[in-house]
C-alpha cells in the first residue's frame, strides 16, 4: 500500500537537489578561490545553517569557523550580469543589441551598429532560456565575451539570426494577471535553410576599435562559440583560436585568428565518415589545448577518444599521445612535457568512472594519479597549483580532498554524512553489468530497490529513462539528484527503478556511440533496456515484468512514449514530461548532430507522432505552456495523432511553465507519481500533496551556468 509516508519520503528525496545539507552533509565542495587561487574557502550546508572553512593547500590546513564576510571587499566593475576583465578594472555590459564598457562611473560603447536579430555578444535565442529569465526578472544572460589575458581586448561575435525561423509561444496568464501575451523566439527546426551565425570580432576596449575575423561566420544554431569554449584566446593573448564545422559535422577544423588584423589561417583539420566530435558530450567544452608550439587534439580515429600532438605552425602530426581501450574525458593541466588529464575506461567494474592520469607529450610515462576504483571529479584554480578531488561511486558517498599533481593528499576536506538520507529508508542503488540485446556488448546501469524491500514480494518496475545520445543517463558518481532526480522518489513509492545506458550513448568507444547515428530513435537502444530488465529479473524474482512502466523528461519523455509505441507488450504505462516527440519540429542542432544533416527519412523515422496509432498502454503527457527548449507543440502534435487514432491518454499542460517546470516541480512530479501508482500498482494514491520547491539564486546559478 502506497501511503502518505511514502509520498513524504519521495518529497524529501525530490528536494535533495534543491536543499543541500537537508539529507546529506558534506557531499558538495564548491571552492571560492582567494589569493590568486593559493587558498580557498567553502561552505558546508547543514540543513538550515552553514559552516565555513578556510583551506591553505600549501600549508596543509583546513580551518573551521571562517567568516568570508571579513575578506577584503572587491567591488567588481559593472553589474551582476556584466563580465569583468581579469584585472578587475573594466566590465562588458549588454545594452540592447550592443556592448558597452563600464569602469567606475565611466561608460562607453564598444559597438553601435547592433540591431534586432543581429546583436553583439548574445547566444542564439533557441538556447537563451527566455522564459526562465522572465520568471526571475532578468533582462538577459551575461554577454558571450572572452577577455584577453592582459585585459585590453574582448573576443565576442555578432549573432546573425535575421533569417532564422520565428516561432511563438502564447502565455495564457502572465504573472501580472494581464491579457494573454505572445512571445516570439528565433528557433531553427531540423532541415531549415537558415540558422544562427556567429561573426567573430575582437574589440579593443580602450581604443574603441573593432577587428572582424576574415572568414565565413561560424554555424551556431544552439550555442555561442565563446560560451561553448569553441573560441578562445591564446595564453599570451597573441592569437585567437576557434573550432568550426560544416553542417554535416564530418569535418572539424582548428583556426588561428590574428586579433590585430583579423587574418585567419587553418591550423589543422580532421574528416571522418560520421560526425567528428571534439567531445562525445555535445555541450561539454572541446578536448583541445593549444600550447606554445603544439596542439593537443582529441580524436576518435583509432576507435577511442585519445590525444594527438600536432605542430602548431605546420599542422604536422607529431605523435599520438594516449592510446588504449579507454577514452580521454578532459585535459586538466600541462606542465612542461607532461599532460594531466581525466580518462574513463580504466576501472574494470565500471568503464564510466573517471581517473586522473598523466603522460609525457611524447606518449611515454603513462601513470594514474588517482590509482583506485572510484570516480573522480576535479576542480582547479586558474593557477593549476593543485586540484580539489571528489571521489565516490554510485553506492559510495563522496570524499573531498586537495591533491597535488603526484596524487598526494594535501588536505582532506569532507566525508559526506548520509545518516539522514539512510534514515528515510533509502538504500544505495545497485550498480550492474549485463549484456546488450546483441548478447555480446556489455552495458551498465543502476537498480534502485523499493523502500521497505521484501524479497518475498513482487514489485512493479519503472524504467527511468533518458536515451542520450549527447549525455549518459547514469552518473558513475554519488548522484546528488541530477539526471537521477526521479529515480529515488519512485523507489520511495514502492517501485523497482531501472536506469541504464544502452548502445548509442556517449562515454565509451566511438562504435558504441555511433550505434545510433542516423537512428536517433534508437539512441540508448530500447532493445538493450529490455535485455537488461530480463537479465536482472532472472536472479531477482521480485521484479514483476508484467507491470513495467517508464518515466522520463525531455529526451526521456520522448523515449518513454517511444518505448510504449515500440514495445506495447512490455511497457504498460508511461509518464512523459516535456518530450521532444517530433524531431522535424525540434532543434536543428540536436537532431542533425545525431540523425545527420539533409536526412528527412531518418528524421521522420525518429518521430513518435508518425506512429502514435500504436499506443496500447496508459500514458500521461505533460508539457509546459512556455517551454522554449522543447516547444509544447511537440506534445500537442502527438496528442492530435492520438486523438485521430481514438486512443485514450491523459495530458497536463502547465500554464506558464518552462522546460524543467522549475517553479512547479513538486506538482508535476506528484501527478506523475499518482499516475503510476494507479496504473502499475492498481491503488488509489494518497491525498497528500508535496509542498512547492523553492530554488535559491545560488543553486540556480549552478544549474544554469
Amino acid at each position: 500500500m502506497t501511503t502518505t509516508e511514502n509520498y513524504q519520503t519521495a518529497e524529501l528525496l525530490l528536494r535533495r537537489l534543491a536543499r543541500p545539507g537537508e539529507l546529506i552533509v558534506g557531499d558538495r565542495v564548491r571552492p571560492q578561490w582567494i589569493d590568486g587561487g593559493a587558498r580557498f574557502w567553502y561552505a558546508v550546508n547543514q540543513g538550515d545553517s552553514k559552516q565555513f572553512f578556510l583551506v591553505d593547500p600549501a600549508a596543509g590546513t583546513r580551518t573551521p569557523d571562517f567568516d568570508p564576510t571579513r575578506l577584503p571587499a572587491v567591488t567588481p566593475p559593472g553589474g551582476p550580469l556584466d563580465v569583468a576583465s581579469p584585472d578587475g578594472k573594466v566590465a562588458v555590459s549588454q545594452r540592447g543589441a550592443d556592448l558597452w564598457a563600464v569602469s567606475g562611473a565611466r561608460e562607453w560603447p564598444l559597438t553601435s551598429d547592433g540591431a534586432p536579430g543581429y546583436q553583439y555578444g548574445t547566444s542564439p535565442e533557441s538556447l537563451g532560456n527566455g522564459t526562465l529569465l522572465r520568471k526571475f526578472g532578468l533582462p538577459h544572460l551575461p554577454p558571450a565575451v572572452a577577455w584577453s589575458p592582459d585585459s585590453t581586448k574582448v573576443l565576442t561575435h555578432r549573432t546573425d539570426e535575421r533569417e532564422v525561423r520565428e516561432t511563438h509561444l502564447l502565455e495564457a496568464r502572465p504573472a501580472d494577471g494581464s491579457a494573454p501575451a505572445l512571445h516570439t523566439q528565433r528557433y531553427p527546426y531540423t532541415g531549415d535553410e537558415h540558422m544562427a551565425l556567429a561573426e567573430l570580432v575582437v574589440l579593443d576596449v580602450a581604443a574603441g576599435t573593432m577587428v572582424r575575423a576574415q572568414t565565413e561566420p561560424l554555424l551556431a544554431p544552439m550555442m555561442s562559440p565563446v560560451t561553448a569554449k569553441w573560441a578562445w584566446w591564446a595564453a599570451d593573448g597573441s592569437a585567437v583560436y576557434f573550432l568550426s564545422q560544416p553542417r554535416d559535422r564530418h569535418t572539424l577544423a582548428l583556426y588561428r585568428m590574428d586579433p590585430s588584423t583579423g587574418e585567419v589561417t587553418t591550423v589543422l583539420s580532421e574528416t571522418g565518415p560520421t560526425r567528428v566530435e571534439p567531445n562525445q558530450w555535445l555541450y561539454e567544452p572541446p578536448i583541445v589545448r593549444v600550447l606554445e608550439n603544439e596542439v593537443l587534439w582529441y580524436s576518435q580515429r583509432d576507435g577511442w577518444g585519445h590525444l594527438y600532438r600536432y605542430d602548431l605552425r605546420t599542422g604536422e602530426l607529431l605523435n599520438q599521445v594516449t592510446s588504449g581501450d579507454w577514452a580521454v574525458r578532459q585535459i586538466l593541466h600541462v606542465d612542461g612535457e607532461t599532460v594531466y588529464f581525466v580518462a574513463s575506461g580504466l576501472v574494470a567494474e565500471d568503464p564510466y568512472r573517471r581517473t586522473v592520469c598523466r603522460i609525457g607529450l611524447d606518449g611515454t610515462g603513462f601513470a594514474k594519479v588517482t590509482d583506485d576504483s572510484l570516480d573522480h571529479v576535479v576542480t582547479m584554480p586558474d593557477s593549476r597549483a593543485y586540484f580539489v578531488d571528489s571521489a565516490s561511486t554510485v553506492d559510495t558517498p563522496p570524499v573531498a580532498t586537495v591533491r597535488d599533481w603526484s596524487g598526494r593528499v594535501l588536505v582532506e576536506l569532507e566525508r559526506a554524512d548520509i545518516t539522514k538520507l539512510a534514515a528515510t529508508g533509502w538504500t544505495p542503488p545497485e550498480p550492474f553489468r549485463v549484456k546488450a540485446a546483441d548478447g555480446i556488448t556489455d552495458i551498465y546501469g543502476v537498480l534502485y530497490r523499493p523502500h521497505g524491500f521484501d524479497p518475498a514480494k513482487k514489485y512493479p518496475v519503472v524504467d527511468n529513462i533518458y536515451p542520450g545520445p549527447q549525455v549518459t543517463r547514469t552518473s558513475p558518481s554519488f548522484d546528488p539528484g541530477g539526471m537521477g532526480m526521479d529515480a529515488e522518489p519512485l523507489a520511495a513509492l514502492g517501485f523497482v527503478v531501472l536506469a541504464v545506458d544502452g548502445r548509442g550513448t556517449p562515454g565509451r568507444d566511438k562504435a558504441f556511440h555511433d550505434a545510433s547515428y542516423g537512428k536517433l530513435a534508437d539512441a540508448g537502444s530500447l532493445d538493450d533496456h529490455l535485455a537488461a530488465m530480463r537479465q536482472l529479473a532472472e536472479t531477482r524474482p521480485w521484479m514483476d515484468l508484467d507491470r513495467v512502466g517508464a518515466f522520463g523528461h525531455s529526451g526521456g519523455g520522448f523515449a518513454t512514449v517511444r518505448a510504449m509505441l515500440d514495445y506495447p507488450e512490455v511497457y504498460r504505462a508511461g509518464v512523459a514530461l516535456s518530450g521532444s516527440h517530433d524531431p522535424q519540429h525540434f532543434s536543428l542542432d540536436f537532431v542533425e548532430a545525431y540523425d545527420g544533416a539533409d536526412n528527412p527519412r531518418a528524421w521522420a523515422a525518429s518521430s513518435n507522432v508518425e506512429i502514435a496509432d500504436r499506443l496500447a498502454g496508459k500514458l500521461l503527457l505533460a508539457h509546459g505552456e512556455m517551454d522554449d527548449r522543447v516547444h509544447p507543440d511537440n506534445t500537442l502534435r502527438l496528442a492530435d495523432r492520438l486523438i485521430a487514432a481514438n486512443k485514450d491518454f491523459e495530458m497536463l499542460i502547465v500554464p506558464g511553465a518552462e522546460h524543467v517546470f522549475i517553479d512547479c516541480l513538486s506538482y508535476v512530479r506528484a501527478r506523475g507519481w499518482d499516475f503510476l501508482v494507479r496504473e502499475l500498482m492498481g491503488e488509489q494514491p494518497p491525498a497528500y500533496r508535496p509542498a512547492p520547491i523553492v530554488l535559491d539564486p545560488e543553486l540556480l546559478s549552478e544549474l544554469f551556468a
